[in-house]
């Protein structure tokens, strides 16, 4: 398929498997470049459906033109995630971002003894989001004052966790699949687990696979994206 001057003014929305390590906004500027240097344009409205953290891989909804006003309702879709969840420690960012700061002991833990737990974490719950993310406090970023070492009082959200399953077991790592609603983060979910276990737990390995009835398996590598373009004559 490829996409002409007029589709990507018109509005196009484009399913984009962000690698490990690319910011949303990395993403999507590399997306903007290639349209701009395409059809020699000045300007082009493009923005994303829902960010995701470096450290995340999977489905990143992209909006050209018009159909960027679409990006508040895809922005409340239900969200489903893979990943791996490591017990026996934590992290103060509550994934892979910095390091071990607390190991925990897992002897106790068993398969019936976290499917049991699970039970917490599944319809509507309070969840706090971690002090590293990109919430903003006081007109700061949470990460900003977490790097500071300041501590800042954050307050818990509602969220609704419709799925969340282990798909194997492989200890102390958990394979998992969740499906919840807008502004839960699995990195928070992680790290609450580990908790109710009377251990430790963070988040190791996080892909995004769907955004409602979009799916990663028809999304393509942003690098991958120039080459869908109809470049204008030269």
């Amino acid at each position: 398929m490829k996409y002409t001057e007029e589709d990507i003014k018109q509005g196009q929305v484009l399913l984009i498997d962000k690698p490990l390590e690319w910011s949303s906004f990395q993403a999507v500027n590399k997306i903007k470049w290639a349209i701009k240097k395409a059809f020699k344009l000045k300007k082009i409205k493009v923005g994303h459906a829902g960010t995701l953290d470096p450290l995340a891989t999977g489905l990143l909804v992209i909006c050209t033109g018009k159909f960027t006003k679409r990006i508040p309702e895809l922005q409340g879709l239900i969200k489903e995630y893979t990943g791996t969840i490591t017990l026996g420690a934590t992290r103060p960012s509550y994934d892979m971002e910095t390091e071990i700061d607390k190991h925990y002991p897992t002897e106790h833990i068993t398969e019936a003894l976290v499917e049991a737990t699970l039970d917490q974490f599944r319809g509507a719950i309070d969840q706090y989001p971690p002090v590293f993310s990109a919430l903003k406090k006081d007109g700061k970023r949470l990460y900003e004052f977490a790097r500071e070492g300041k501590e800042v009082e954050i307050k818990s959200r509602k969220v609704e966790i419709h799925e969340f399953e282990i798909t194997n077991y492989n200890f102390p790592e958990l394979s998992f699949r969740v499906v919840c609603s807008k502004g839960t983060y699995i990195r928070s979910l992680a790290h609450d687990l580990g908790k109710a276990l009377e251990s430790g737990a963070y988040l190791s390995e996080l892909k995004r696979t769907k955004i409602g009835d979009l799916n990663v398996s028809n999304a393509i590598a942003p690098l991958q994206f120039p080459e869908m373009l109809e470049k204008g004559d030269d």
